[in-house]
Order: C-alpha cells, then structure tokens, then sequence
C-alpha cells in the first residue's frame, strides 16, 4: 500500500511532536507500505515570517512573500528527515523544485497544475520515507508559490491522486471533523463521516479543518481522506462521496470571520454590469462570495459582496481603478463581519429549514445583513461581535450537540 500522511504544523510545533509524528509514520513503513509525509511550517513559523516582513514593507511583494514563506516547510521536512535518520529509518525531504511541484503564477494564492512523480516513485523504491514540503509549488518562471494558507492539505490530496495512493490522511490538532469548530462551540460532537460535498461547503464556509481547494480536488479524483488527530489514536473522520448513515439534517455549523463586505452603489441598471464588476476582480484573482444585488430604482441598481479581508485593498484598488468605466457613484467597505453557515445534505428535503436558523438568530438578537443559499447550504452575513454566540445558538437549534 502506499499512504500520503499530512501533518498540520501544530503536529510538528516542537521537538517532542517531531519525533511523534516519526514514530507514526515510522510505524507504518515497518509494516511493509510506501509512505509520503508532507509537512507545514512548523507552529506559528509562518505567522513570525509574515510579522517579519511586514516590520520590513507594511505592503511586500507578494512574490517575495512566496520566497520567504517557503522557507518553515522546507525547516520542517529536513528536520523530520533528520529525526528519521535518528531513529534509524532511511528517509529524505523533498521541497517543491526537486519534486516538481508545477502551479500557476498567482502568488499566494497560486493552483496545482501537474506534479512530477518520478523523484518520489525512485525514492520510495529505494525503500525510504519521501517527505515533501506542503504549501508551496514552482511557476513557469521558475519561481516559488504559495497554495494559501491551508495549503498543505492540497498538495497531499494532489500527492495521493498523482501516486494513486490508497489513502490520504490528514492529521490535525483535533481528532476529526465536528459538528462546529469544539474550541468555539464546546458540545460539538465528531462525525464519523462526510459527504464530500458538504465539507467542501463547511471548508469554503470556514472550517479550519480542511482547505476547500484540497476537499474540490479528493472529490475531483476520489482520493479516499481521513481527517484524524496527530495526539491519539482515535478512528477521525472519513470524508467520502457517499455516506452510509441515516442523513442528519444538518451536518455542519461554520463561521468565517475572514471576510469583508464591500458595496458598490449606484451602478447603472443596465444589462452586462455584474458582469463587468465581477470580471474586473476575477482578472485580478480576487475571489466573491456571498452576492447581493437590490431592485432597481431610477436607473440605478446597487451590488455588495463578500471576499476574504487579505483581498480587500487589492478588491477596493482594482475597483476605484475602473471606476469610470464601471460607472458607479461609490464604494464602501465593512470589516467587523462574519460569516454563519449551516451545511447538510438532509435539508434538500426538509423545508423549513432557513427558518429554524433565522428563527435561533431571531432569538439571540442578531441581525442577519445578507443571505445566500444553495441546496446544502444556507449562509447569513451576521455582525462579527455577534458570531460565536450565534453560531452556538443554531447548533443548538439544530440539535447537533453531543
């Protein structure tokens, strides 16, 4: 068999993890499977490199943010390697340009083209442990990129699919993935298994435990995921296409206070102006979620929208850039926002399920801004001081408590 194991960074936080996670994947080779290891930076490394480059330019190129921040995930997997050597095992690290790692130019939030598996192929037939850098990829320019912050758990998932592996663990500091986020909603409760789609929805609505990107690909290649802790031994959480249990109604509660909301008024009431708006962030990579257009009145039409905060100055530039040719009056932004989501495949045939959660909102108090659904998921705008006492009132509305 050959098994793809992604360690998160807390896993690997210090010495004493190292040697954890070694042990783990050491286990697994003496039984007689191929094992690829990819590591993130290690504990807050890549907060620290970030704070340090912002002490240099409040603004840094975003390319030379890419070469910076690779940096903890190669520390990460030349340590492992070291710690494997120790422990008498043959192993070595890999990092993006030795493996090849192929993605787009778009720094910092760059995509997976095409890996290159032959290096890790010769090495696991040399019988060792390959462990290779998550996060990062090389451009056509022979650049380094960045997968965004998450990223690891796609270049594993990519890993799997391009080896076909049998199975693609991932390895998290909780031991699954939850009903809500237990460090913010404390009944939580662990579910044995996940639609692929409905924790897409959950990772693209907030939930830390898988990036989206590494959810859209397992789905896209049928890589088998299980989500497990890196500090027991506990079964995790397998994230498949179909699920054998009886459907909850609600699989998930996520928040996502990442977000900002920006508005743009007094648009012309013309067909091809949406198009125009959101093309003009899309050229620049900027990615919208949750979308709002009002009635038009006298000839104009307003449009708000949501994107993740790093986004926002580039969002607002690009925008003020095209004003004229956009012809809108204004532009105003909003930070203090957060993101409710409810995610289920069980609500496809239950109705009155919007208004369970806008009824829990109700009852808290809290004003619901925006909404935007989809047949899985139903997702409110909600004030961000408002967000963890709302996201623990529809949990318990939904009855999802353990």
């Amino acid at each position: 068999m050959l098994i793809v194991k992604k360690f998160g960074g807390t896993s690997v936080g210090d010495k004493e993890r190292m040697y954890n996670v070694a042990n783990r994947c050491i286990e697994e080779y003496k039984k007689g499977n191929d094992v690829v290891v990819v590591l993130s930076a290690m504990g807050k490394y890549t907060d620290e490199l970030i704070s340090m480059a912002h002490d240099m330019d409040d603004k840094p190129p975003k390319r030379e943010m890419d070469m910076l921040l690779t940096i903890g995930e190669q520390m990460s997997v030349s340590l492992m390697a070291m710690v494997m050597h120790k422990l008498g095992v043959p192993a070595i690290s890999l990092n993006a340009f030795q493996v090849t790692m192929h993605t787009t130019s778009s720094h910092q939030n760059a995509r997976l083209k095409r890996i290159d598996t032959e290096r890790i192929r010769r090495e696991l037939d040399a019988r060792r442990i390959v462990i290779v850098t998550g996060f990062q990829g090389v451009d056509k320019y022979d650049d380094y990129t960045t997968l965004g912050r998450g990223g690891s758990d796609t270049t594993a998932v990519a890993l799997a699919a391009a080896l076909h592996a049998d199975a693609c663990e991932i390895y998290t500091d909780v031991d699954g993935v939850y009903t809500a986020d237990p460090r913010k909603v404390p009944n939580a409760r662990k579910l044995k298994e996940i639609t692929y789609d409905e924790m897409l929805d959950l990772a693209t609505s907030g939930a830390g435990v898988l990036h989206n990107r590494s959810v859209e690909m397992a789905k896209k290649y049928g890589v088998p995921l299980v989500v497990r802790s890196s500090l027991n031994n506990s079964e995790g959480t397998v994230v498949k296409e179909v699920v054998s249990v009886e459907r909850m109604l609600i699989s998930g509660v996520a928040l996502d206070t990442d977000a900002v909301r920006i508005a743009v008024l007094g648009l012309r009431d013309v067909p091809g102006v949406a198009f125009k708006v959101f093309d003009t962030l899309a050229k620049k990579n900027i990615n919208v979620d949750v979308i709002l257009q009002s009635i038009g009145r006298a000839g104009t039409k307003d449009i708000s929208f949501t994107v993740n905060k790093d986004d926002l100055d580039d969002a607002v530039a690009t925008l003020e850039e095209s004003q004229e040719r956009l012809g809108f009056k204004e532009l105003h932004s909003e930070r203090n926002i957060a993101k409710l989501s409810i995610v289920g495949s069980g609500m496809l045939s239950n109705p009155g399920v919007a208004a369970k959660m806008f009824e829990s909102l109700y009852n808290e108090g809290v004003n619901i801004n925006m909404i935007s659904t989809s047949e899985i998921r139903i997702t409110v705008l909600i004030n961000e001081k408002d967000g963890i006492r709302a996201m623990n009132a529809v949990h318990d509305a939904f009855g999802l408590a353990d």
